[in-house]
């Protein structure tokens, strides 16, 4: 189990630093994104280009392997079902993101840099993870 924790902790970190260089903290820089019909930066379409073709060339060696270097199994999504729910968060994730110009991954990040957006942004972030755990406990059975 240390093992794990150690593996998801580097991850995590390593994850952070990429978004610190590649200035995916600031939440201008994605919201300038997001501004096709003003102030444009392309920046994040790199970003993702790279996130993609990443994810195209590995994904599938990685799952050959049958099994993670640091844990028993790999833990991937049974359902791949499109339902309301899904698009609903989606919709709503998309709308948070494109007022705050944080989703978050980038909003923990820029609490180790105090970016001031961080600092309203995940506290908001938290409680609605509580909110939808409230209401997710009476969905299912």
């Amino acid at each position: 189990m240390k093992r794990v924790i150690a593996a998801a902790f580097a991850s995590g970190a390593l994850f952070g630093v990429g978004l610190a260089v590649s200035g995916m903290t600031d939440a201008r820089r994605i919201l300038g994104f997001l501004d096709v019909a003003g102030a444009f930066d392309p920046t994040l379409a790199f970003v993702l280009a790279g996130a993609v073709a990443t994810t195209l060339l590995l994904f599938r060696p990685v799952l050959r392997r049958g099994r993670p270097l640091f844990d028993d199994a790999f833990r991937l999504p049974r359902s791949t079902q499109v339902d309301a729910r899904l698009l609903g968060g989606a919709a709503l994730f998309g709308v948070g993101w494109g007022l705050a110009g944080y989703c978050p991954g980038p909003a923990l990040a820029g609490l180790g840099t105090a970016a001031r957006e961080a600092l309203w942004f995940v506290p908001a972030m938290l409680v609605g993870m509580a909110v939808q755990r409230v209401f997710n406990r009476g969905s299912r059975r």
